[in-house]
C-alpha cells in the first residue's frame, strides 16, 4: 500500500528554527530565490543569520567583470535580507566537487560560527554546482556532529521542486522578497527567475491553508539520518513515493 499524503508533504507551516542559522549558497542569488522569504522573517524575528556563497558565478552571463558584479549585487542583497556575516569563497562556477576538501572548510565554518541551523541546497536540485554543494556540506555536517557540534540540518529547494517535511509562511515577506530578487539584476536579464520564483512559492501553498499564498519548502533531516550518505539518504526519500 502506498503512503498517503501526509507522509509525503505537510498539511501545516512550521515556527522558524531557532538561530543562529548558516546559509550555504552555491551562487549569489540562490539565497534570495530559495529561502528570501525565510530570511527576512528571520530578520523580523531577531535571528541571526550568516551566509556563505561558494562559487564566483564567473559562468552566469558575458559581461567581464560579472564576478565583481555578483560580488556587490550579493552584499546589498545580504544587506537588506538582514545578514549578519558574508564569505565568498570563490570557487570555479560550475566546477565545485565534493572531493576537493571543501567538506573539511564546512566543518571549519560551522566551528566558528556555531550554528544552531545549518541550511543547504537540496540534492535533488538541477544544477550541478548545487548537488555538488549538497554532498559536500553532507560531509561536512557527518565532521561536525563527530566533533560535537550538533545543528539542525535543513535543506532547501532553489529551482524545483524536491522533498520537503517543513513548510515556512513567507506571505507577510513576499513583497519584500520580491524587491531583493530585484537586486541581482545581472542574473534576472539572463533569465525569468523572479516569475519562476513566485511560481515555486505559490505553487507550495498547495496543501495548506488558504491564508497561506506564498510558502517556501524544506527538508529538516534527523541525526540519525547522518550514519547514511547523502545518495544512500536521498534514495530513502524517494522510497517515500513508492
Amino acid at each position: 500500500m502506498l503512503n498517503p499524503e501526509h507522509v509525503l508533504i505537510p498539511f501545516d507551516v512550521s515556527p522558524l528554527p531557532p538561530g543562529p542559522w548558516l546559509v550555504f549558497a552555491p551562487h549569489a542569488d540562490d539565497e534570495t530565490y530559495g529561502m528570501g522569504g525565510s530570511l527576512l522573517k528571520a530578520k523580523h524575528e531577531g535571528v541571526e543569520t550568516h551566509l556563505v556563497v561558494l562559487t564566483d558565478g564567473a559562468l552566469g552571463g558575458d559581461r567581464e567583470d560579472l564576478v565583481q558584479v555578483r560580488e556587490q549585487e550579493v552584499k546589498s542583497a545580504a544587506e537588506m535580507l538582514g545578514i549578519s556575516s558574508l564569505q565568498s569563497w570563490g570557487q570555479p562556477d560550475r566546477g565545485l566537487e565534493s572531493s576537493s576538501g571543501l567538506n573539511q572548510r564546512v566543518a571549519a565554518t560551522i566551528n566558528q560560527i556555531k550554528p544552531n541551523a545549518v541550511f543547504f541546497p537540496a540534492p535533488m536540485e538541477i544544477h550541478p554546482d548545487h548537488r555538488a554543494a549538497a554532498f559536500f556540506i553532507w560531509e561536512g555536517l557527518q565532521r561536525s556532529y563527530q566533533q560535537g557540534l550538533k545543528p539542525q540540518i535543513i535543506a532547501y529547494e532553489i529551482g524545483v521542486q524536491s522533498p520537503v517535511n517543513m513548510f515556512i509562511d513567507i506571505t507577510p515577506v513576499i513583497k519584500e522578497k520580491e524587491a531583493v530578487m530585484d537586486v541581482y539584476a545581472s542574473q534576472n536579464s539572463e533569465n525569468n527567475y523572479q516569475e519562476l520564483v513566485l511560481a515555486l512559492d505559490k505553487g507550495r501553498t498547495f496543501s495548506l491553508a488558504d491564508h497561506v499564498k506564498f510558502a517556501e519548502g524544506f527538508f529538516r533531516f534527523e541525526e540519525d539520518d547522518l550514519q547514511y550518505t547523502l545518495r544512500e539518504m536521498t534514495h530513502r526519500l524517494i522510497d517515500l513515493y513508492q
